[in-house]
């Protein structure tokens, strides 16, 4: 019997097999599309006119990266990107956290009714027509006011949050304020010292919408000077032929490392907020799933 309870039996053992290939090849459908822009991004731009499809690098030059950071534009959108990303991350994270530690106290007055126009916002929006004439009516066109305060708080992210909050235990207040400190005081000296796993979760969601910003600066941003990586990125996938020279490379040059410029700028653009994603991997999924345990 105890040698019978350690043993698989042939149609379990077939399904593992099966789930092991399945997710080898996911995984491999997964890494080479990376595999590719990363290769070609890092290939001499004759070699790429031979070999169309590569996941090694073939004739291993850095020409492509080179070049943009040669130019003003790439760099200079990597900073106002993370500009974006840091100011734009805490913006959302104070924002969000004091609006759901205030909605998770069940004293608040009008606590339902703010909590149904919250609801509301996830449902309905005033449309991209109004949106624009409210943001020009405030005169925040061409500013960073305009990527950052429209969505300053996320209604899902802030109901998620505020479960978290109603499910700590409400003793640690309670002894807090025998002790004589206020809800400030419980807020960032008990509360969010408690919520780390939430807290680095929801950084992370902000942070890559942030870095990812692009149809609100087109749609707000008419100073190219101000625009993030991600336009800048869509200009150069569309016209990279057409980006000017530089003191290093005359016109024919970039019209040959033009299919490498794209792949460089992606890796430009999407490693940054590739290094930070294993930072808070451990906080993720826990972090996601003990805010939406009840409601």
């Amino acid at each position: 019997m105890r040698a019978w309870v350690g043993r698989k039996s042939i149609g379990s053992k077939l399904f593992d097999g099966f789930n092991y290939i399945f997710l080898t090849l996911f995984a491999l459908f997964t890494v080479v599309p990376f595999l590719h822009i990363l290769s070609v991004s890092l290939s001499d731009a004759q070699a790429l006119k031979v070999k169309a499809f590569i996941l090694l690098p073939t004739d291993f030059s850095l020409d492509a990266y080179r070049y943009i950071f040669s130019l003003e534009t790439v760099p200079r959108s990597l900073l106002v990107t993370a500009g974006i990303t840091v100011v734009g991350t805490v913006v959302n994270l104070v924002f969000t956290l004091t609006m759901a530690y205030s909605l998770a106290r069940k004293s608040l007055v009008g606590r339902r009714s703010i909590m149904l126009v919250v609801l509301f916002s996830m449902l309905f929006n005033g449309g991209m027509i109004p949106t624009y004439l409210l943001i020009r009516q405030l005169g925040m066109l061409d500013t960073y006011w305009a990527l950052l305060l429209p969505g300053a708080i996320s209604a899902f992210n802030l109901i998620i949050i505020k479960n978290f909050f109603q499910q700590l235990p409400p003793g640690l207040e309670e002894s807090a304020k025998i002790d004589g400190a206020n809800d400030v005081a419980i807020l960032f000296r008990i509360v969010l010292p408690l919520s780390l796993p939430v807290i680095a979760t929801f950084t992370l969601f902000y942070a890559v919408g942030h870095w990812n910003t692009f149809f609100t600066a087109i749609m707000y941003m008419n100073d190219t000077s101000k625009w993030p990586i991600q336009v800048v990125l869509r200009q150069i996938v569309i016209v990279s032929s057409q980006l000017g020279e530089s003191a290093e490379f005359d016109a024919s040059e970039i019209s040959s490392l033009s299919e490498s410029i794209k792949m460089s700028v992606i890796v430009v653009a999407t490693l940054p907020i590739l290094l930070l994603y294993p930072f808070l991997q451990k906080y993720f999924v826990k972090g996601v799933l003990l805010g939406s345990i009840k409601g």
